[in-house]
């Protein structure tokens, strides 16, 4: 393979691209094993992100074409590996203390880290998000997420 041709998939995007792909696509296998009703948004979602990646790839690799350079991801390093974090403790927040609280922890969290201060709308958005997932799929479809590990008996 040419130099030229090794460094288009070397691009930023297109590795990013590339990783959300299989990750996603490995992610997907699992929700074989749920009830139809339960995979399906996990499976909706995962093949959005699919279908997502697939055009952050075509369109890097298109500009990768025209010649242009490529866009870094992210001007700071620490910021990557500090949502790579929040991520990682939302996840064990899931699976130890349950979903509704770790979701209610994360919501205005992530908000106050991207620059949104009103405390007010801090409380508003994570009232209206979790209350929203509750209504829809604990109320309405009868589904039940993760109680966390520390509840269970």
């Amino acid at each position: 393979m040419p130099d030229s041709r090794k460094k288009r998939f070397l691009r930023p995007e297109t590795l990013t691209a590339i990783g959300t792909i299989i990750a996603a696509a490995a992610l997907l296998f699992p929700t074989a094993e749920l009830r139809p009703i339960s995979a399906l948004l996990p499976a909706a979602m995962l093949a959005g992100l699919i279908v997502l990646s697939v055009l952050l790839l075509i369109g890097d690799q298109r500009q990768a074409a025209r010649g242009e350079a490529p866009e870094t991801i992210a001007k700071s390093w620490r910021r990557v590996v500090g949502a790579f974090c929040l991520i990682l403790a939302y996840v064990l927040g899931c699976d130890f203390l349950g979903f509704y609280p770790s979701t209610i922890v994360v919501i205005p969290l992530v908000a106050w880290i991207f620059g949104f201060r009103n405390p007010l709308g801090l409380l508003a958005a994570t009232v209206i998000v979790v209350g929203a997932i509750w209504l829809i799929f604990d109320f309405g479809m009868s589904q039940e997420f993760p109680a966390g590990r520390l509840w269970q008996n």
